[in-house]
């Protein structure tokens, strides 16, 4: 069987996202590592054409976005499930997927992260308004995420599911700025569940260079 190739760069949440996926299942894979921020190259333009990452190939067969390539890792392939077996568990993590790609990754990552950790590195002035402007949303997405986890340990039902992989990346990266590491002050439930993850195996071996929080 052909070896699955991830197109996009490591330290990109969703491609860390589906690798996490990939890790989990015992998949052996490749990484097609390329930089966006200098430019996206004709071929995943041609792979994914809206101009985003991951992009997923398995043989002949062509993939992009993240949940997508998700599900289809854990359900072409043999290893620990990544989803619940019942339809309410499903629905729950589609839910939870769904409210990260909607509500939270927008501020958190798209306006905080990117001001706070990427704007120095491209020797921009930090927005300041920008990130005052995107804290409330950020702060009533995490409410919302703690209010899922309650007392358990991972978000949906007892197990490790595509829920808490796409959540791990994007709260690796808010944490490490002020206004990540205030937040979450205020979400006890999630700084557990982040303390049970962070140094998961699958964790580590995807964790980007200059993420060393997460």
């Amino acid at each position: 069987m052909a070896m699955p190739i991830l197109h996009g760069p490591a330290y990109s949440t969703y491609v860390r996202t589906a690798r996490l996926a990939l890790e989990e299942k015992g998949i052996e894979y490749e990484l097609d590592h390329f930089d966006f921020m200098e430019g996206f190259p004709d071929e995943q333009i041609a792979r994914h054409p809206f101009r985003r990452v991951p992009a997923f190939t398995h043989g002949a067969f062509e993939l992009y976005e993240t949940v997508a390539i998700c599900r289809y890792v854990d359900e072409a392939f043999e290893g620990p499930a990544l989803q619940p077996g019942d339809a309410a568990g499903r629905a729950r993590v589609t839910q939870i997927c769904s409210l990260l790609d909607c509500y939270a990754y927008g501020p958190a990552i798209g306006k905080i992260v990117i001001e706070r950790m990427v704007s120095p590195m491209l020797n921009r002035e930090v927005d300041e308004s920008a990130i005052t402007a995107a804290v409330p949303a950020a702060e009533k997405a995490y409410g919302v995420l703690e209010g899922f986890l309650g007392d358990r340990s991972h978000l949906v039902g007892g197990t490790l599911s595509l829920a808490d992989l796409h959540l791990a990346p994007n709260y690796a990266y808010f944490l490490m700025t002020p206004e990540g590491e205030r937040i979450t002050q205020s979400t006890p439930n999630l700084r557990r569940w982040w303390d049970g993850i962070k140094e998961r195996n699958a964790m580590v071996r995807t964790r980007p260079e200059f993420a060393a929080a997460g």
